[in-house]
This record gives C-alpha cells, structure tokens and sequence, in this order.
C-alpha cells in the first residue's frame, strides 16, 4: 500500500484530533501489544501510537518494526507519535475514524 501525498494530507487532517490509542514502552514489542495494534487498526484504521523512548533513532526503528509487523502506513510521525493507517474494508462504521469523519463532514 503506498499512499499519494494528497491521501496522506488527508488522513492527517482526520489523525489531527485524536489521542494516542497504543502505547509503546522501552520494553519494545511484546505479543500483547501486536495484539492491541492489530485490534486498533482492525477497528479503527486510523489511530494514533505513542512511542515512549527517548532516542529519535530508535524511535524511528521502532516505527519502522510497528508498520512492517502490520502492514500499516505511517501517515506521518512527529516526535513520540507516530500516525499509522491500515485499511480494513469490513471495519465497523461506529468504530472507524475514516468512516466516522466522513460521515460526519457529509462525504460518502
């Protein structure tokens, strides 16, 4: 999946507001926390993941591990948040922040 610059802005404006739903500690990645990262994905297509370590290097590599385990994008990563996307066409409209937003904006 390879995203244009133009869906990326996108997805960005509808990741703007959200809050981090997974958290990532120095402990790395353990198989609880693929776990929560495949159900947030599954769920919500578009979610937000803080990345708890202090060394932008490794934060990096960390990022890199979290899209290649899942097969997600990285939209866009700032600081210790990294924005990831992956869609999921039977996603729940109720629970997908793709959905909801264009929902809500009237698009669809």
């Amino acid at each position: 999946m390879s995203l244009s610059q133009q869906q990326k802005k996108a997805l960005r404006r509808i990741g703007h507001h959200l809050n981090p739903i997974v958290t990532v500690s120095e402990h790395g990645i353990s198989e609880g926390l693929q776990a929560e990262l495949e159900r947030a994905l599954d769920d919500h297509e578009l979610i937000k993941v803080k990345i708890a370590l202090s060394d932008r290097e490794d934060r990096t590599a960390m990022v890199e591990q979290l899209v290649a385990d899942s097969g997600a994008e990285a939209v866009q990563v700032i600081g210790k948040t990294a924005l990831l996307y992956r869609t999921n066409p039977r996603a729940d409209p109720k629970l997908s922040n793709i959905q909801r937003f264009e929902n809500h904006h009237g698009r669809r």
